[in-house]
């Protein structure tokens, strides 16, 4: 009995010490990284308002980056998408893409984190230390990028007495527009909220939720079947960065929006946390644990083609 007490006891203080040795590391990284972006200039990025007011304007076509993206340009899989040679090959060319009404975004993070909440705020800190340099080798310096947290507006922001200025910004992009939405297969955007009930018509293209760009090719091929005169939205993780661009480039106005609709059903809610929502695919709180199928009828209608 002794003897496990003492071994229980000495795994615990072997566990305590490793956590307080990640913690020091960790604490010296953002150190040097504070000393770093003093010297080291960070990319222009607009400002939210910026951003979204540029996509009603001159109907521009979006393509954002986060933290899967980069990782993925790395070589390295997340979540929900294995790494793949040619997709960091396209995340790394668009990165650098300079074309009238494209906006390639980036995350508003390599400054002052202090308008964040905390959580985004810790996170977004030690991701910058660990690979602010990695991110520059990438990012065109004589770039002025657009704000990928158009589409981030509530969890991520402390302050957030704007959501709902945003939130009609946002729906002007679409206001009387035919849209076409190509989304994973339990993502269901604008169902159950009212996110799109200012459009005129709305037409889906289910993809995987999961490793999608492993089916690009089909989904880009039954993407370039609908009418460019309607506005494409993507929701389809790092897959809708690059398909936002290959639209663009055969003339649609193609939008990668990303988490809108779980950031508004967050914002509904009064959300303090990553919550789940009701029969909808939230990856970043249980992802697709417990999302059922969906019965509702003018969902169902939407549905043109499931890859």
């Amino acid at each position: 009995m002794e003897t496990l007490r003492l071994k229980s006891i000495l795994v615990y203080l072997w566990n305590k010490g490793n956590d307080i040795k990640i913690v020091i590391n960790n604490n010296l990284k953002i150190l040097k990284d504070f000393i770093l972006r003093s010297i080291v200039k960070a990319p222009k990025i607009k400002n939210i308002d910026e951003s979204i007011d540029n996509i009603i304007a001159n109907k521009a076509s979006v393509c954002r980056y986060g933290d899967g993206e980069f990782k993925l340009i790395e070589n390295k899989s997340i979540t929900f998408q294995v790494s793949n040679k040619l997709l960091s090959k396209r995340l790394k060319e668009i990165l650098n893409c300079q074309e009238d009404q494209l906006m390639v975004c980036l995350p508003d993070v390599f400054g002052d984190l202090n308008i964040y909440s905390e959580e985004p705020k810790a996170y977004w800190r030690l991701h910058i230390a660990k690979f602010r340099l990695q991110w520059y080798k990438h990012i065109n310096k004589k770039m002025t990028y657009y704000n990928s947290f158009l589409s981030r507006f509530y969890y991520t922001f402390e302050d957030k007495s704007r959501c709902s200025e945003w939130i009609s910004k946002l729906k002007q992009i679409w206001s009387n527009r035919d849209i076409v939405i190509i989304e994973g297969k339990k993502s269901r955007l604008g169902i159950g909220n009212d996110l799109f009930d200012n459009v005129s018509s709305i037409e889906r293209i289910l993809v995987p939720e999961e490793n999608a760009f492993n089916f690009y090719d089909e989904i880009l091929k039954e993407a370039k079947k609908c009418d460019k005169n309607k506005v494409i939205l993507l929701a389809a993780g790092p897959t809708a960065t690059v398909l936002a661009y290959d639209l663009y480039k055969e003339g649609y106005q193609s939008i990668d929006i990303g988490h809108v609709d779980i950031e508004y059903e967050w914002f509904l809610r009064g959300a303090k946390t990553k919550v789940q929502i009701e029969n909808k695919y939230v990856c970043e709180a249980g992802a697709g644990k417990d999302v059922g199928e969906l019965k509702d009828e003018k969902y169902l209608s939407e549905i043109k083609v499931v890859i």
